[in-house]
């Protein structure tokens, strides 16, 4: 085969791939998305014990079908892009990988088949199938609040350990002379984080007078902190969003542009509408 027809070659199966805009990529995407549905159903379904007992076997071969399928598909899009390392790496890439490697650790760790069910994390594609501009819009905002949050939240978050550490080092002080429950620093933690987080799983709690009132404390401080991420979130949500496109960039693999690019917007390269 020529240089020529294996670049022609390269480019049409990137476009069935990756791309959404044409008939043959539509398909192949619809295609794709309900076999995730139906492998991860298979994983689920057989579970059950009274399913497991009967159609062990053929649950087995189904999953071998399906992680080939996966196996193939993603080979083939290991030799589309331009860049293997850059997908690879990626987002999807990586999700792409862990989709199939189960199926080959249950030949030595029997059970691991069952984390197929990460495959439900390929459904995030439906966005970009189905052209759904506003979606990827929405999920790239989603994504860019939680980026630019990220050092307030860990401010935030070491903040709460400092806090449910001492929080369980007093309860511990208090409790551990008349209360099994705080035998020990770590276990007056996992109380302040169950009570602090609202959860309050009722397996330890306080017997003094003097424990119950750091509880109500904790258990207001609780309703007070949960509020903070969430403004702290919220507040990113403001910002102006950008419009996007599901086109894929052939040569880095960049994702994220403008409804009306016809360059990446990481690279450069031209940005095929169709071939």
């Amino acid at each position: 085969m020529s240089n020529k027809n294996q670049h022609t070659l390269k480019d049409r199966i990137h476009e069935v791939i990756f791309e959404s805009d044409t008939r043959a990529g539509k398909n192949f995407d619809i295609a794709l998305l309900f076999t995730i549905v139906l492998s991860v159903m298979v994983v689920i379904v057989e579970t059950i014990p009274a399913i497991h007992a009967k159609y062990h076997e053929i649950f087995t071969i189904a999953e071998w079908i399906f992680t080939i399928l996966f196996t193939i598909e993603y080979l083939l899009r290991l030799y589309a892009v331009k860049k293997p390392i850059v997908y690879v790496f990626s987002f999807y890439g990586v999700v792409d990988l862990i989709s199939i490697l189960p199926t080959y650790l249950s030949l030595f760790y029997y059970g691991s088949q069952y984390l197929l069910v990460i495959r439900a994390l390929r459904l995030l594609r439906v966005f970009r199938i189905f052209k759904l501009s506003h979606f990827l819009s929405g999920q790239d905002i989603i994504m860019r609040a939680i980026r630019a949050s990220m050092h307030k939240i860990l401010v935030f978050l070491t903040a709460i350990v400092i806090i449910v550490t001492i929080i369980g080092a007093i309860m511990y002080v208090v409790e551990s002379s008349v209360n099994p429950g705080f035998s020990s620093i770590p276990q007056g933690i996992y109380w302040a984080v169950t009570t602090l987080t609202t959860v309050g799983f009722g397996d330890i709690t306080p017997h003094t007078a003097l424990g119950k009132f750091l509880s109500v404390i904790v258990m207001i401080m609780g309703y007070a902190i949960i509020a903070v991420p969430t403004g702290i979130i919220s507040a990113e949500f403001m910002r102006p969003a950008i419009a996007l496109n599901s086109q894929v960039c052939s040569h880095c693999g960049f994702s994220k542009h403008e409804d009306d690019a016809d360059f990446c917007k990481k690279c450069g390269a031209w940005l095929k509408k169709s071939i």
